[in-house]
């Protein structure tokens, strides 16, 4: 009885140490994601710890993006180090494309198309908004960058806001800046910048 007494003692010894481990390291992990500076973006807490794919997957705002993403085959390059500097369109942005717009472009002979307009939306580089507002203010009111995909996008200010214009003068806002990810940022605009073709 005693020997049993003792056994039965030391798995629960033995328990409650493994437990109290993996609750600690629960803990620690949890302390860490509750002390970043996360951005609600889509109803989703983007965490600056997790790189730009992990977070935009939780964003019901970006669905289409991260579907186009996909069919782009972009997602290995936008989980790579980076930084990037990422103008993400919400669904609504992509809503206002012509009628059969993004369902041509998710078609996989019209790739290469896709990755255009997606690559479009990137920079190289960490941007803050205040960086690129700082190039605008150096640059006389606008700042000309250029994309991965090759060609130039412009930023410029509308009041206190910053907005883009695209090679074919089409513009889109800023509506959400300065969400931090582990390799770049993401700003999230309300129109979808199309490259010329």
């Amino acid at each position: 009885m005693k020997k049993l007494n003792f056994y039965t003692l030391a798995v629960m010894v033995f328990s409650f140490i493994i437990s109290s481990g993996a609750f600690a390291q629960e803990k620690k992990m949890m302390d860490q994601k509750n002390s970043e500076k996360t951005v609600m973006v889509g109803g989703a807490a983007m965490y600056p710890s997790k790189n730009i794919v992990e977070n935009a997957i939780n964003s019901k705002d970006h669905t289409t993006l991260v579907a186009a993403v996909k069919a782009a085959d972009l997602v290995k390059t936008l989980q790579s180090d980076g930084p990037f500097t990422v103008f993400a369109p919400t669904n609504a942005a992509f809503s206002k494309l012509p009628t059969g717009t993004v369902e041509n472009l998710l078609k996989p002979e019209n790739k290469e198309k896709l990755q255009n307009v997606l690559t479009y939306h990137v920079i190289s580089g960490k941007h803050s908004a205040m960086d690129i507002m700082n190039d605008i203010k150096k640059g006389n009111g606008t700042a000309t960058y250029k994309t991965v995909s090759g060609g130039t996008i412009k930023a410029m200010m509308k009041g206190k806001n910053v907005v883009l214009q695209d090679e074919n003068g089409g513009i889109s806002m800023v509506t959400i800046a300065d969400v931090n990810q582990s390799n770049g940022v993401i700003h999230v605009v309300d129109s979808v910048a199309l490259p010329k073709m």
